[in-house]
């Protein structure tokens, strides 16, 4: 993983396949705002899975760099694919490791702006739905409008050019 530089907007992918290129397009749709942004792809962090055991055996050496990235950016777009009706595995450890540390689980997440987006083989309603839920339950100001798109339905550039465009209406947390 990179040393965290400052970003306008981190887009993350929660998968190397379709929600990776999705993410791609976020990013240049950001640029094309005059606005900095990055691509974090969690597939390539090696962040072991998240149980009770595992936090007792102590945080990942990873996990430093990864809440640092995180942390540095102030408005996020989270790509992921729907995984049997839900958040990926790879998505929900990391945010399961992520909201242990310190003293506030919601830390990271308060007042964060959040773009949800995803490229499924349905139509990804799920984890749509479930990362609104989890996402709001940590703090987060997640966009009203999502992005659901699949091979019949690809992401149209003018709908993820106005989801960046709503992403930066949303006032971003004061340290």
């Amino acid at each position: 993983m990179s040393t965290p530089t400052s970003t306008d907007v981190l887009v993350i992918a929660a998968s190397n396949g379709h929600n990776l290129q999705l993410a791609e397009r976020f990013a240049a749709a950001a640029r094309q705002q005059v606005q900095s942004a990055a691509v974090l792809d969690l597939t390539t962090i090696n962040l072991p899975l998240f149980t009770p055991r595992a936090q007792v055996a102590g945080t990942p050496p990873v996990l430093a760099a990864l809440e640092a990235q995180l942390a540095a950016a102030p408005r996020w777009v989270i790509c992921s694919p729907e995984y049997n009706g839900s958040i990926p595995p790879v998505l929900t450890s990391a945010i399961a490791w992520l909201s242990v540390q310190g003293s506030d689980f919601r830390a990271l997440f308060n007042c964060r702006p959040v773009v949800i987006a995803t490229h499924s083989a349905g139509a990804g309603y799920g984890v749509l739905t479930a990362m609104r839920l989890q996402l709001a339950h940590l703090g987060a100001h997640v966009v009203g409008r999502q992005l659901s798109s699949n091979s019949d339905n690809p992401a149209k550039d003018d709908s993820i050019a106005d989801l960046i465009t709503r992403l930066h209406l949303l006032p971003i947390a004061q340290p």
